[in-house]
């Protein structure tokens, strides 16, 4: 019989189809906001109209903008925008761009709400892994909320955990709290059209493996497992799809819908597996891109855990159109397809750092709940060595 609990965030609202700028400002209307400070990536501001078009529809009560979230998002930068956003008198933040932008905004309420102004300040709160179980600290929820307005598929606006980059020891750490994750989040695909494709196309892989690492977990139970097959199905069209025509803005959004779908096991507690936790080490140790982590860990991951889980593998292949295929082959298949890289050479991670890349992955949780049990490093190097 199955038994859990599934724990949902203090996101209010989603909105899709609705024009950014537009939503923003009906949004800023219902919040009462009148200090909006708006966190997006250097590119979308500086070589398209599309935060133009949001600063204008604000007029005055647009009270900066900051476009400085690198990759990863690191702990400085976080503590530089919230600097900035203090300095403006912010009431709501608006974060526009991708997965280290939204990340970015979450840390970024985190240190409007805790008077956080250096690296330093933020060691208190985040989560710390020992002996594989995850300690959250206890913390007040931020009282300025977001809005965020995604460009890409690694659907972490729907998430209430904050990844952030400590550099000094080259990890990503988690910052998790219900009250941390936006306010509302908005789906137009219009403002993805700007999103170059490698990295529209690899977040798209990301979701896909949320999708499949939810349905394959050791938590799964009917509720999910509706939510990820139809997100495989909805990303299994999309993705080929904005492929081969990059200005489908209907299969854009097809996409951003998949990812929402992909998001639902996760956010409601379902714990995931080695692809994701091993992902997770390669972005913060490696500085291997988001998307691209899941372009080469999930098919070996797959090969990894058939012994365990390989019957119902099959319904993965299945929600792919493939299903006679082995899941491992039909997701390698559907990557490369895509023109995303499949090895970590092809990532450019060098083979002598396998070994402390394997080491750190016991520093995150989701190593110990893959359905294969994962409890050395040892057994991690068996999976990055078949990636290699």
């Amino acid at each position: 019989m199955q038994s859990g609990t599934m724990v949902f965030t203090a996101m209010n609202r989603v909105i899709f189809g609705t024009p950014a700028a537009e939503a923003i400002v009906a949004e800023a209307d219902r919040l009462q906001a009148r200090r909006v400070f708006v966190l997006t990536g250097r590119t979308l501001n500086t070589q398209t109209d599309a935060v133009d078009k949001i600063r204008r529809a604000l007029g005055l009560r647009c009270a900066g903008v900051h476009d400085d979230m690198p990759a990863h998002t690191p702990r400085e930068s976080v503590v530089a925008c919230a600097n900035a956003a203090r300095d403006a008198g912010t009431d709501m933040l608006v974060n526009v761009g991708g997965g280290s932008v939204i990340d970015g905004g979450k840390a970024v309420a985190i240190c409007l709400e805790h008077a956080i102004s250096t690296v330093d300040g933020l060691e208190p709160l985040r989560s710390v892994v020992e002996n594989g179980q995850r300690r959250i600290p206890d913390f007040r929820a931020p009282a300025i909320r977001q809005i965020a307005v995604p460009t890409t598929l690694s659907a972490g606006e729907h998430n209430a955990r904050a990844g952030v980059t400590d550099t000094r020891v080259k990890l990503k750490q988690s910052f998790i709290n219900r009250g941390i994750v936006p306010e509302t989040v908005i789906l137009d695909p219009a403002v993805t059209v700007h999103t170059p494709a490698w990295l529209w196309l690899s977040s798209g892989v990301r979701a896909l493996d949320h999708a499949v690492e939810t349905y394959l977990s050791i938590d799964a139970n009917d509720y999910t497992d509706g939510t990820a097959l139809q997100a495989l199905r909805t990303l299994g069209a999309g993705l080929p799809a904005v492929k081969a025509d990059g200005g489908d803005r209907a299969a854009r959004l097809r996409c951003m819908m998949g990812a929402w779908l992909s998001m639902v096991g996760i956010v409601s507690g379902t714990r995931l597996g080695a692809s994701h936790a091993i992902g997770h080490i390669l972005g913060g140790s490696a500085g291997v891109p988001h998307g691209h982590t899941s372009c080469v860990m999930l098919p070996y991951v797959l090969d990894y855990n058939a012994p365990v889980n390989g019957a119902r593998q099959r319904d993965v292949s299945a929600a792919l159109g493939r299903p006679d295929v082995p899941a491992a082959l039909v997701l390698d298949r559907l990557i490369r397809g895509l023109g995303m890289p499949r090895t970590l050479r092809d990532v450019k991670v060098a083979e002598a750092d396998l070994p402390r890349l394997a080491d750190n992955c016991l520093l995150d949780d989701w190593t110990f709940s893959n359905p294969r049990p994962i409890s050395r490093a040892d057994d991690v190097m068996a999976i990055l060595k078949a990636a290699y």
